[in-house]
């Protein structure tokens, strides 16, 4: 099976720069979105051989996630269950009949890291729902984590280390997930290849010069690595200041 997610940053404006032609390209069987800063009814989006599930957040052009699948779910759930959480449209979680699947956009700390606290309380109560989840069928986890985990995950970290999503403390909030069981595709493959970024900030012409962060991941419970087969990140697809990512799934 073959897993997309990708932060659009307004599913409206990436609609308008090409999305429809990357969606047919990119040919998902799940197809996952981060901020799509949509409102219901205000776009129709629809795709042949696709179901979709939307969450929206209240504050209305912000934050929202969606998940296109060609396979119909047992479940849907939107949210973790957590009340402080589940007003922004972050989290849905698909159940399959051999697994998971959660798409996140989680919170950025922000400027000054005036969000970190609330931060650090997302991330514990995450990976318990996360784990919650595992206790009963493996998970993959997808979306924009606004976090990049190691040095080579961004390409200057030592002009970044106290901002947001690179400092010690959602580090090692990531490190810890990773610990709780679980794995990072990507880096499953690429141990140690540098450059590979998924998001650049739309200023400093950073994108032409790849000066970027790897934020968007896909994660699995550690017993799926064994049926993995492939990872990628299509930093050649434009639409959004995040490119789409990829893994690839042989469920057993």
């Amino acid at each position: 099976m073959k897993f997309i997610s990708w932060n659009v940053n307004g599913l409206r404006a990436c609609c308008d720069k090409g999305f429809r032609d990357s969606f047919a390209a990119l040919d998902a069987d799940f197809f996952c979105l981060q901020e799509t800063k949509l409102q219901a009814g205000q776009l129709d989006l629809q795709f042949d051989g696709y179901r979709s599930y939307w969450n929206y957040a209240e504050k209305k052009g912000y934050s929202g996630t969606a998940v296109f699948t060609r396979c119909e779910p047992l479940t849907v759930d939107y949210g973790m269950g957590v009340e402080a959480h589940d007003h922004e449209g972050r989290v849905i979680t698909l159940e399959m009949d051999k697994f998971y699947l959660v798409t996140v956009y989680v919170p950025n700390s922000q400027d000054e890291l005036r969000r970190l606290d609330y931060r650090m309380a997302w991330e514990d109560d995450f990976r318990r729902y996360l784990l919650e989840l595992d206790s009963r069928k493996p998970v993959v986890v997808c979306g924009d984590l606004n976090v990049a985990h190691r040095e080579i995950d961004l390409k200057n970290p030592k002009t970044n280390r106290r901002n947001a999503g690179f400092t010690d403390e959602e580090r090692a909030k990531f490190q810890q997930l990773l610990d709780a069981g679980f794995t990072d595709t990507y880096r499953h493959f690429y141990p140690d290849a540098e450059g590979a970024y998924s998001w650049w900030s739309y200023r400093f012409r950073a994108r032409e010069k790849n000066a970027g962060w790897r934020i968007d991941y896909f994660l699995v419970s550690d017993r799926l690595a064994p049926a993995l087969t492939g990872a990628a990140i299509h930093s050649g697809v434009f639409g959004s200041d995040h490119c789409p990512v990829e893994v690839d799934i042989d469920f057993p």
